[in-house]
């Protein structure tokens, strides 16, 4: 498609309702409010993502590299029947005469953790003839990067709960953090683009990842060889069709055929097909000697109940019940008791919960075993679409405003501030310079172009070429540091 196509159709007005003379517009990008509890910083990424698959390739292949009638005539077809009117294609013919987009886009690193009104990015045309493009492309730009930018945020923020706990109960293997939070989302999201954004954003914090194609984005995109270094990771794990494939009669029959097939290794097992409880009591004590005597872990995957009481336990007439997943591994496999008085199980066994985890009930999870004297890393959490599904452009207010535009060679610094809005929508005014205070990123508007240039914000791509081509490396340490 050509990627023209791909906005708003009230943009296609635009360029006319400018003021006469209108040579310039500069625009930024900004998240202007949380709807998250505690968060207050939003991880920007995926940029380079946007510039390197539509910018330069879609553009190009799409676009630049295709006969002018033959897209210029495509365009007006869809836009006359519309519109209802005889569009003017002039610019679009001189855009495709010129070549490249004539855009710059001045940005944060990426991994950068931004406050709340705080811009991540800038664009302004570099051409006067172009000024209309600068905002023609929010719509792509918004569509694109909202999603990855609030992925990251949010697994960033599942990062620090399971980091502060693993401090306060297993200190000596706060490495394992990284595996700790596994993305099971792939199945739930809206389509598989929305997979990949969603998937890469989740990979800046975790190492765990069912979201395969994100391996191939991150090679793509950001300069990782997976040949090479860690991207992403998994195991060897059932489904439900396996257990029900061999039969409910002999379920014992199909843990021990797996342990047979799968000798060394992690092996996670989903063990609530019929009856949990009986998998936990009954068939793991009968498989105990086949389980320690393999080299690697059998993980324990519950797949239904509420995750919390599941793996905690809970008030209930059972005792069985009332303990919980993670005290009767304890039960049965023992473990140690390490230097801060935490029981971790035996690392023959463990277990994952991958249905509903939200932010609080992972917190939640992390408290009752701290409470019970367990310690957090004993069970992985699957992070899967109810986490990063539920989510929109507006969870934290992501938009694209322009803020100076020059008319018949007179710079105008322009903002909204709508008298009817509680302030989260009011803009930024002018041209935008970002600097440290602190150790945070602040802004500051209404400035010069000479200290606008001087600012934290650096050339990523001018006039159709990517300027800064950053790696998943970089990425991964300047967010985890």
């Amino acid at each position: 498609m050509n990627p023209l196509l791909l906005t708003d159709g009230y943009k296609l007005g635009h360029r006319e309702q400018y003021p006469e003379g209108t040579t310039l517009v500069y625009s930024n990008w900004t998240p202007r409010k949380s709807r998250v509890e505690g968060v207050d910083n939003v991880v920007f990424f995926g940029l380079q993502y946007l510039i390197k698959e539509y910018l330069i390739k879609r553009f190009n292949q799409d676009f630049f590299d295709q006969p002018k009638e033959d897209v210029v005539t495509e365009y007006k077809k869809y836009v006359d029947h519309y519109l209802g009117v005889d569009y003017n294609t002039s610019h679009i013919e001189d855009l495709h005469d010129l070549g490249y987009l004539p855009i710059e886009i001045k940005a944060l690193p990426e991994g950068s953790e931004v406050p709340i009104r705080v811009p991540m990015f800038t664009l302004v045309n570099t051409k006067p003839e172009f000024f209309w493009l600068t905002n023609y492309l929010e719509t792509l730009l918004s569509n694109i990067i909202w999603q990855p930018c609030t992925s990251a945020t949010i697994a960033k923020q599942y990062r620090k709960i399971l980091d502060k706990y693993a401090s306060e109960t297993d200190q000596e293997n706060l490495e394992f953090v990284t595996w700790q939070g596994h993305d099971f989302s792939m199945r739930g999201m809206s389509g598989t683009e929305s997979s990949i954004l969603s998937g890469m954003g989740h990979a800046l914090a975790f190492s765990g990842s069912d979201t395969l194609p994100v391996a191939k984005a991150f090679e793509t995109f950001y300069n990782t060889d997976v040949t090479k270094e860690l991207v992403i990771g998994s195991v060897n794990a059932t489904e439900h069709s396996v257990m029900c494939a061999g039969s409910k009669d002999d379920e014992i029959g199909t843990f021990r055929r797996l342990l047979e097939t799968y000798p060394t290794g992690i092996l996670s097992v989903v063990s609530d097909t019929w009856d949990l409880w009986k998998v936990l009591t009954e068939y793991l004590p009968q498989l105990k000697e086949e389980i320690l005597g393999r080299e690697g872990k059998l993980v324990i995957r519950p797949d239904s109940g509420d995750p919390v009481d599941i793996i905690c336990g809970c008030e209930d007439e059972s005792p069985i019940v009332s303990k919980g997943v993670i005290e009767l591994l304890w039960d049965e496999f023992g473990g140690t008791i390490n230097d801060q008085g935490y029981k971790v199980l035996n690392p023959k066994i463990g277990a994952i919960y991958g249905d509903s985890i939200t932010i609080e009930r992972a917190t939640q999870i992390c408290e009752r075993l701290k409470e019970k004297g367990f310690a957090s890393t004993n069970v992985v959490l699957g992070i899967g679409s109810f986490t990063y599904q539920y989510n929109t452009r507006d969870t934290f207010g992501f938009a694209m405003k322009a803020t100076y535009v020059e008319v018949k060679g007179e710079g105008r610094e322009i903002f909204k501030d709508p008298i009817t809005d509680d302030g989260t929508k009011k803009s930024a005014k002018g041209l935008i310079k970002l600097f440290c205070e602190n150790g945070r990123i602040n802004y500051k508007d209404e400035v010069s172009r000479e200290e606008e240039s001087k600012g934290l914000l650096q050339k990523v791509f001018v006039d159709g070429e990517l300027i800064i081509d950053d790696s998943l490396m970089k990425i991964r340490e300047r967010l985890l540091s």
